[in-house]
């Protein structure tokens, strides 16, 4: 058990092990300590199933008039803490029923009248507030958060006079009206969430961007994005196959697209370097060039791109040459070595390769693997220069395990000018499905259809796949 390893490791056991020694005793020490301080966090990805099937299942329940997983989740956070459903219901007895007995709870925290609490089956808690369908848009518009949100959202109720809870919207006493710096008399009819901020003068906020991070000024000016659907994706271009280390063929992801409903996918299998990843060299990338372009006269309305996801190498240098690389339709180049350069070091390493004109996109840009490794030490706003002044696009690799690019960088990307690409760096068929993980990050990055690549339609991609090479 890990509490044994942790004992083990602590009295030097590990390092006299056959093969161990005192450098993996350490790295089994700082795992062991990472795997502690996150403690009772979850990847989105990691319980968004969970989530999705408890959903449907009270919302298939007849006495539910709403249901809703409001918290984090519903804002797209990376990293999840519970799950918050919120029911408008009046058999709140029966809901509370069907949530405590479900088969992937496996143990019941708490149950009352209004509030029950479960620990489901992947470890994460999981709590139910059943209320009228008077109170939901309030109760829903509250346990979505964020709680910085929250605050403000209540300061706007106070300056008109009114007090706004989980609840309701009701008159403030009169000694904290007094302090609001509009009072408006007459509270005016909740029906649904979007009610709810056009009462306070906004236009409805996103889950998404509920951060206090800009929402609220854009909101009352009216000047809030039409943020990007995840019916806006015509493609997607990170993906692997068994080439390299992907678990289907060429044929099969395409199928696999096709059933999406997308447009084009490409293929970016590891480049030579990636040896753990069975990375393909030069006579191996052009055979799988050949059957890509032998398969696309076979399609109608769908087209395979060629590409390669190529490695860094430590100065920056890429892992193919180009020639080699100017026979592919887009490049994706990664960091996948030496992660422990410096952060002038790696920026400088990341912006070389970026200089390329033959580089078309930067993948999962600092290397995070989320609740297991850090991201590398890298200047993001200086790669975000670079990619504005060369043309590269920037990734937001949607595989739950990395999201990257943070959302948090994105509105500084959008300002600069810089491109995004959602790709979900799929090694199976079934992954490709992830491309809505990504979606959920540029939502939060404030990012429309028109600031992601990968909207656009075959006819159109072509051209700025090319763009960069042309400059």
């Amino acid at each position: 058990s890990i509490v044994q390893l942790q004992a083990a490791w602590e009295s030097g056991r590990v390092a006299e092990l056959p093969g161990f020694g005192k450098t993996t005793q350490e790295k089994l020490g700082r795992a062991i300590a990472e795997r502690t301080k996150h403690a009772g966090s979850f990847r989105l990805g990691s319980i968004a199933a969970e989530a999705e099937t408890l959903q449907e299942d009270l919302r298939a329940h007849p006495d539910a008039l709403h249901v809703c997983v409001a918290g984090s989740y519903r804002r797209k956070k990376e990293i999840v803490r519970d799950l918050d459903f919120v029911v408008a219901t009046s058999a709140p007895a029966e809901i509370t029923a069907i949530f405590v007995r479900h088969p992937l709870v496996e143990s019941v925290i708490a149950q009352g009248p209004t509030k029950s609490s479960v620990r489901l089956r992947s470890g994460i808690q999981c709590d139910l507030r059943v209320v009228s369908g008077t109170e939901y848009p309030f109760a829903l518009n509250y346990f979505t958060g964020s709680k910085e949100h929250n605050i403000v959202l209540r300061s706007r109720a106070l300056q008109r006079g009114w007090t706004l809870n989980e609840y309701r919207i009701a008159p403030a006493p009169p000694e904290a009206a007094a302090k609001g710096k509009k009072v408006t008399a007459k509270i005016p009819e909740v029906r649904e969430e979007m009610e709810l901020y056009r009462a306070l003068g906004l236009d409805y906020i996103s889950p998404e961007l509920r951060e206090n991070c800009g929402e609220f000024e854009a909101a009352a000016a009216g000047t809030l994005p039409r943020l990007v659907e995840s019916e806006n994706l015509r493609g997607t271009f990170h993906c692997h196959t068994t080439a390299s280390d992907g678990h289907n063929s060429l044929e099969e992801m395409a199928a696999a697209a096709q059933a999406l409903g997308l447009q084009y996918l490409g293929i970016a299998d590891h480049s030579r370097s990636s040896i753990q990843a069975r990375g393909l060299d030069a006579a191996r990338l052009r055979m799988q060039v050949a059957s890509v372009r032998k398969l696309n006269r076979e399609f109608d309305n769908f087209r395979l791109f060629a590409g390669i996801e190529c490695d860094i190498l430590r100065d920056g240098a890429l892992d193919f040459d180009d020639d080699i690389l100017a026979e592919l339709d887009y490049v994706v180049a990664s960091v996948h070595s030496a992660f422990t350069l410096s952060e002038a070091d790696m920026t400088r390493r990341i912006i070389r390769a970026m200089s390329n004109p033959l580089v078309t996109m930067l993948a999962h840009p600092t290397g995070r693997l989320l609740l297991k490794r850090d991201p590398y030490a890298v200047d993001i706003p200086a790669i975000i220069d670079a990619a504005a002044e060369t043309g590269t696009w920037i990734e937001i690799n949607a595989a739950p395990k990395r999201l990257d690019l943070d959302w948090r960088w994105w509105p500084l990307a959008k300002e600069k000018g810089v491109k995004c690409v959602i790709n979900p760096d799929a090694h199976r068929t079934e992954r490709l499905q992830e491309l809505w993980f990504g979606i959920g990050v540029a939502r939060k990055g404030w990012l429309t259809k028109a600031d992601v690549m990968n909207c656009l339609p075959l006819g159109k991609i072509e051209n700025e796949l090319a763009r960069k090479r042309g400059r």
